[in-house]
Order: C-alpha cells, then structure tokens, then sequence
C-alpha cells in the first residue's frame, strides 16, 4: 500500500530520533494519525515547549530548567568532589542509584580523533576552571569503558594531576561498551565504590 505524504513525512521525522527504526516510525505515525487533533497539538507543544526551556546549567553543564540545575543548587551535596560525565544521561543514571552526594560535571562528548573531535571540542577547560578555583578534593571519572570513554578519562587525568587533586576512575563493575545510561542502580553503585587513582 502506499503511504500518503503526510504519512511518510512524520515517518521521516520520527526516524530521526534514536533508536526508532523505519517499522517503529511507521508505526508512531500511524499511532498519531489516529489521534484526534487536540491530542496531536497537546503532544507537539509539549515537546516544543519543553525543548525551549532547556538551558545548560552554568556550573556543571547539566540540563537545567533555570541557570543551574537541580544538583548544582542544593547546598546538601559536595562539591569538594566531582563526578566527571559525558551528557546529562549518565547523570540521571547515577542520580538514580542515591549513593553519590557530590556534583557534576558533563563534558557534553569524549575526545574523538576520527570524528575531529579534540579537547577544546567538549568541556574539559570548564571542568580544570572549576579545579583551579579551589575546594575540589576528588574528581572521579565516569565516562564510559570505550575506547573513546577511556581516552577522554586518561586524557583528563593527565591535565589534573599538576593541580594536586585527587583523580579516580569508576570501577568497571559496568561492561565494556556499554552506555552508563543502561546500567542499573546496584552495577553503578560497585562501580563507583570500586573506583581506582588515575
């Protein structure tokens, strides 16, 4: 059967979004073609509206609805230690095991030469500003065990280490290649309590 153009045009974009495949798009499209319009409407402004009000904290880098993020404004964490993220996934992920009280910081990437992307590409200058300034005891480094995840943690450790700072690696009580976003609460947790000096 053919797909009419309107169709085939939510079909388009709805691919776009990761992990939907084409038979997944297809299958949203139609889902929305059914809805009534006000629904539809509902659905869109929410993600219009939504998308608009998500600005970057100005400490950590974080997504945050004001100029800082929910972490960064509560006096109850410490900010004598820092764990070192690649984007605001892997900090709902280590939110969600409640062991950690420090803060964060997201480096918004990793360091990829093939891709082109170096050091001044992500927010590591960010990270040893916040470092230079004082009161930071440990910088814990919890990008993800690949090979660019572990790149970007040797990469940072070797900037730290003239700073005086103590710098520690999640264990890798998580599996190699995997994204800290899919880890659950309990592998997190022994990851972060077998961490190991940089």
């Amino acid at each position: 059967m053919e797909t009419i153009e309107p169709i085939a045009r939510m079909v388009q974009e709805l691919s776009r979004l990761p992990g939907i495949g084409r038979k997944s798009a297809q299958r949203l499209a139609y889902h929305i073609a059914g809805m009534k319009l006000e629904d539809v409407r509902s659905l869109a402004t929410g993600l219009w509206e939504g998308r608009k009000a998500i600005r970057y904290c100005e400490i950590c880098g974080n997504y945050a609805a004001d100029s800082q993020c929910d972490v960064c404004r509560n006096p109850e964490r410490s900010a004598a230690q820092i764990c070192v993220v690649r984007d605001p996934r892997d900090v709902a992920a280590m939110e969600r095991m409640h062991d950690y009280h420090g803060v964060y910081h997201v480096l918004h990437g990793t360091l990829s030469p093939m891709d082109g992307i170096g050091p001044e590409d992500i927010r590591i200058r960010e990270l040893l500003n916040r470092v230079e300034e004082g009161g930071v005891e440990e910088v814990i480094l919890a990008t993800n065990p690949d090979i660019e995840g572990e790149a970007t943690a040797a990469y940072i450790a070797r900037q730290l280490k003239p700073l005086g700072v103590r710098v520690t690696r999640i264990a890798h009580g998580v599996p190699v290649g995997s994204d800290l976003e899919y880890a659950d609460e309990v592998t997190l947790s022994k990851a972060l309590e077998g961490r190991r000096e940089m």
